[in-house]
């Protein structure tokens, strides 16, 4: 009997060590798990928190140099196209005061070009000054130097959305890494399970297969997983991670959506921007000449809108410009892409429609525009008129359709404002 005794309490002595050692092993493993996945939950917070508090900011910093840029150019165009001294000597103002911007002045490169166009403008409207000579003797420089004001736009455009792909990655990285290591927890806890199944099976099996099916689950576009209670600190830790991880989705989603609407929306108008009408209508382009089918292009600036600032304050041409988009997505189709161009100029795509049903809802736009009560912020009501030059754009690209809408916008303004002309019927003249 002592040997058979001594044998049993042996084998029950070495089965204690190794069930002892395999708890063990698996508390330690599921234990670091638990805390590296904490650290990559944490990860995500902070790369959260910093796109929110210093990236978003910096894009916004990126954008308003773009536009002030822009705006450099616009000013340029406006020197060559003035046709009075004093028109210059306004336009040449404004080229000083944007090229004396903060944001210009704090970036090296826009700094150096913004100096350099400001010298050279300054030049071209001194010698138009004192000689009487043309400033179209200096248009082709010009339009080099405003094809490098164009680039330098773009760059710092791109610059400013780089800026968020960089914590975007590694966000998605950290979230991947955690769930690369919530699987590996399944698989520890899979071989413990092997040996524990029949004392642990209600408490541990049953609760994984409820955590399996909510990280299948898991999506911005549901709801947090809910999870009955659980007597055992290791299952409610994983839900609370899969609770932690979940809310880290939504707020990078909330993040990506932000970052989207600042990529494509115009912030005053809610319109779409220059850069996505751009890309959107030219592969609606591709696609109605790659099926035959009608599409125009137009381009509308707002009458007398420099007056109208002027005379009520820029409050007001904000407020304008916001009754003109809201005017805009009210009256055309739901089909048709409108973007602010720039300042208070438009851009409009009317896709499915030839050129004659574009002039006819161009028509019943203006017409509409002329009639629309105003309300300024001091309560005041304004009448604004537009002009619109629209043109064929079924046999060309766009950026070709979009200087023929302009330059029918031009002969509009020429023939008399508030009015609608084709490309082709008499668009000669200037502003």
């Amino acid at each position: 009997m002592r040997p058979v005794t001594t044998g049993t309490r042996s084998a029950g002595m070495r089965a204690g060590k190794a069930l002892l050692l395999l708890a063990a092993v698996f508390m330690l493993c599921f234990t670091a798990a638990l805390v590296l996945l904490g650290l990559d939950q944490q990860r995500v917070i902070d790369s959260t928190a910093r796109l929110q508090d210093l990236t978003v900011p910096e894009i916004i910093r990126y954008q308003r140099l773009a536009r002030n840029l822009e705006q450099l150019r616009q000013e340029g165009e406006r020197v060559f196209a003035a046709s009075t001294a004093q028109a210059r000597q306004q336009a040449m103002f404004v080229v000083t005061l944007v090229a004396s911007h903060p944001s210009v002045l704090e970036h090296a490169d826009a700094a150096q070009l913004a100096r350099q166009t400001e010298r050279f403008l300054a030049e071209v409207v001194r010698q138009a000054a004192q000689t009487d000579s043309p400033v179209s003797a200096s248009h082709e420089e010009w339009q080099r130097l405003a094809a490098r004001l164009g680039l330098l736009v773009d760059d710092v455009s791109i610059q400013g959305i780089n800026l968020a792909n960089s914590d975007l990655l590694e966000v998605s990285a950290a979230m991947r890494l955690a769930r690369h290591k919530l699987i590996a927890i399944m698989i520890v806890v899979g071989l413990f399970l092997v040996s524990f199944l029949l004392l642990l099976r209600h408490h541990l099996i049953h609760p994984l297969q409820r955590i399996d099916q909510a990280l299948s689950n898991l999506s911005v576009d549901r709801p947090a997983p809910e999870f009955r209670p659980s007597g055992m600190a290791e299952i409610q830790a994983i839900e609370a991670a899969i609770g932690e991880l979940h809310a880290s989705l939504m707020q990078n989603e909330e993040a990506r959506q932000v970052l989207e609407t600042l990529a494509n929306k115009d912030g005053l108008t809610g319109l779409v921007n220059r850069r996505h009408f751009m890309q959107s209508a030219d592969a609606e382009l591709q696609r109605a000449q790659r099926y035959q089918r009608p599409v125009t292009v137009g381009m509308a600036d707002l009458d007398f809108f420099k007056r109208l600032n002027d005379t009520y304050g820029h409050a007001a041409g904000d407020a304008v410009l916001r009754a003109f988009a809201d005017l805009t997505m009210d009256t055309l189709r739901q089909s048709d892409i409108v973007c602010r161009y720039g300042g208070e100029e438009f851009a409009f795509l009317f896709p499915e429609i030839t050129l004659a049903e574009a002039e006819l809802l161009a028509e019943r736009y203006r017409a509409r525009c002329e009639a629309h009560d105003i309300h300024l912020p001091d309560g005041r009501l304004v009448r604004v008129t537009m002009s619109m030059g629209i043109a064929d754009a079924s046999t060309c690209t766009i950026e070709e359709a979009l200087k023929r809408a302009d330059e029918a916008l031009y002969a509009a303004k020429h023939q008399g404002r508030n009015r609608v002309v084709v490309a082709g019927t008499n668009t000669t003249g200037t502003d």
